[in-house]
């Protein structure tokens, strides 16, 4: 038995997916700026995405937000949400575990004036992606008051905006050693001591994959409790979270995550998360978005009640073939379509 074929879901991507591009060598960037809009417009060239996750501050900083809204319009996108920077130099030493508690409150403004903005945009949750929040050496900190300022904090964001969606995006480390949120367990662990109904996860497949987590495993005990929010897709080596295109490294790991959603009827974007640094950016997203489509389509013919027999037995032989092959025939298909 295989899947009913159903709508194929909504393609999104960050927006920085279309900006420029650092690291600690070339920190000239990859390319010249890209503004807030001009990334927009690189988006809308892409042809296949219906939202877009977008940075905050907006670049220029001082940008309407009104121009914002007639950007996206022009290019038929919406913004799904809005990510705070909260993990900038001001925040080098933590946003919500910074020790001046000046700086803690600057990070809680900035999430919630993003919030306000993601209400005015009609996003559908904000972001969190606290990455200087943790440590770096053993001793440096009192692990109990880190875990603390990081739950109070979110909780306050929650409570004040209780309308709106908060998503943790958790990864291992970087540009921590070790970071507070870095695991789906710790993460779900976070989110049962807020007792808030409007915080949940945005799991990134490849800091699951960093995490040396099962991405498929994690999406599923993520769902289990209902706090899977959002999700952005890539790909790496395990060793460092690289930002690859979808696929281009764990195709049946990736297979298997969007399989997990599946089953449990998850109906959200499948969204990119890549770092094209020396890759057309637009050209990486279509990649990514055809990568996404040809396992839509595997989905469709993928023989579950077998797969779900397979499983029963612990069959790791038998349950590869039948991914296997409904993986391949997609991809066959899709060369015939010419996509």
């Amino acid at each position: 038995m295989t899947n009913q074929p159903k709508s194929e879901p909504l393609y999104g991507a960050g927006l920085w997916h279309f900006g420029q591009f650092r690291d600690r060598y070339a920190t000239d960037g990859y390319g010249p700026p890209v503004s807030t809009l001009e990334a927009i417009d690189r988006a809308g060239d892409v042809g296949d995405l219906s939202v877009v996750d977008i940075n905050y501050p907006f670049n220029p900083a001082e940008l309407d937000i009104a121009a914002v809204e007639d950007a996206l319009k022009a290019n038929g996108l919406r913004a799904i949400a809005l990510t705070p920077e909260i993990y900038t130099r001001t925040f080098c030493r933590g946003g919500f575990t910074n020790p001046d508690p000046e700086i803690r409150r600057q990070a809680i403004e900035l999430v919630s004036d993003a919030a306000d903005l993601t209400r005015r945009l009609g996003g559908d949750y904000v972001k969190l992606w606290p990455g200087q929040d943790g440590w770096d050496y053993p001793f440096q900190a009192d692990y109990k008051a880190l875990w603390a300022m990081s739950i109070d904090a979110v909780r306050e964001l929650a409570q004040r905006h209780p309308d709106l969606r908060f998503a943790i995006e958790y990864k291992p480390r970087e540009p921590r050693n070790r970071m507070t949120f870095s695991s789906a367990a710790r993460t779900l662990l976070a989110i049962e001591e807020m007792d808030v109904p409007n915080v949940g996860i945005l799991l990134d497949f490849g800091h699951s994959l960093y995490g040396l987590e099962s991405p498929a495993e994690a999406a599923q005990m993520i769902m289990a409790r209902d706090r899977l929010y959002a999700i952005d897709v890539n790909d790496n080596f395990r060793g460092w979270d690289d930002d690859m295109v979808v696929g281009s490294v764990h195709l049946v790991e990736t297979f298997e995550f969007f399989h997990a959603l599946t089953q449990a009827d998850w109906q959200g974007v499948w969204q990119l998360d890549q770092f094209p640094f020396r890759e057309n950016a637009v050209e990486a997203a279509r990649a990514g978005i055809e990568t996404m489509r040809t396992i839509w389509r595997a989905l469709q013919v993928l023989d579950t009640e077998a797969l779900a027999e397979a499983q029963a037995r612990q069959d790791a032989l038998a349950a590869q073939r039948i991914a296997k092959r409904a993986l391949l025939s997609a991809q066959t298909e899709e060369a015939e379509r010419g996509y």
